[in-house]
């Protein structure tokens, strides 16, 4: 463990060193920077920031994990889903065709080019594909096991005390499963459930879907995490149709800090 600690604070801090140089070699010029590393600096040269390399050390270790990993893996289980719901995947593809507005003669547009029609307007309109990854995160939540430490003695709503310095646990992957809070197809994936009867997305109470977590600590990056997948699904939904590379293959998951595909996830893509 200390090695491994040791490896990633090597390698971010020589991050922040070169990105450090940078801003002083570069001066004014530096400030048209867009990584959020980049930014922090900034603010740390103003008096009295507070910021020193490690904090941004936990800054950055904190926006790989967190904002990387969990959107990678929540992808990897939609596009499982897509596999498993070729009927999903269709009417995904068919949502992002018409929320782009592309006229007929643009259809041709290149895969790098695509991104100019995601406007704000389009991604707010993939409803559909808003509640068809929200419905893979029921099921496949991001964060499956999540520890709580406890800062002083309180009493849970169910009426189990707690003592300062006790540690809960909350578990979002059965939680996603129970019949008792989803119903009898709890188990099924079904986008529809999240939509109201003019297809457009309803939230559930953040205490019932925790996968972002709730209260206080909800997830910062919640809606950087559904546009940032929005519009990864959206771009590759329009351009391939997924299939399982081996359908007879079963696919597991492997709980760690994030619920992953154990041995990845291998799928075939075709040009739709």
């Amino acid at each position: 463990m200390k090695k491994n600690i040791q490896l990633l604070d090597d390698f971010v801090y020589a991050v922040i060193s070169r990105k450090t140089k940078q801003l002083a070699e570069q001066g004014q010029d530096f400030l048209e920077k867009e990584d959020i590393l980049s930014r922090f600096l900034v603010e740390k040269e103003k008096p009295y920031s507070g910021i020193d390399n490690k904090y941004l050390r936990d800054i950055i270790l904190n926006f790989m994990i967190a904002g990387r990993d969990t959107t990678a893996g929540t992808l990897s289980w939609f596009f499982y889903m897509m596999c498993k719901h070729p009927h999903v995947q269709d009417k995904i593809a068919r949502e992002v065709q018409t929320a782009i507005k592309m006229q007929e003669d643009e259809r041709k547009v290149k895969i790098d080019d695509f991104g100019d029609y995601l406007t704000e307007e389009a991604i707010n309109d993939m409803q559909y594909l808003h509640a068809a990854l929200t419905e893979t995160l029921r099921l496949y939540p991001a964060v499956p096991l999540d520890p709580k430490y406890c800062f002083s003695d309180d009493t849970l709503p169910d009426g189990s005390d707690v003592n300062k310095g006790d540690q809960v646990f909350y578990q979002p992957y059965p939680m996603g499963r129970m019949k008792y809070l989803w119903g009898d197809d709890a188990e099924i994936f079904r986008p529809e459930r999240w939509l109201n009867s003019d297809g457009i997305f309803v939230p559930e109470s953040p205490f019932k879907f925790p996968a972002f977590q709730a209260g206080p600590r909800i997830c910062l990056g919640k809606e950087f995490a559904y546009r940032q997948m929005k519009i990864m699904a959206a771009t590759l939904l329009y351009f391939f149709v997924f299939q399982l590379w081996d359908s007879s293959r079963d696919v597991k998951s492997r709980a760690m800090s994030t619920l992953q595909i154990e041995g990845g996830l291998h799928l075939c893509a075709l040009h739709r």
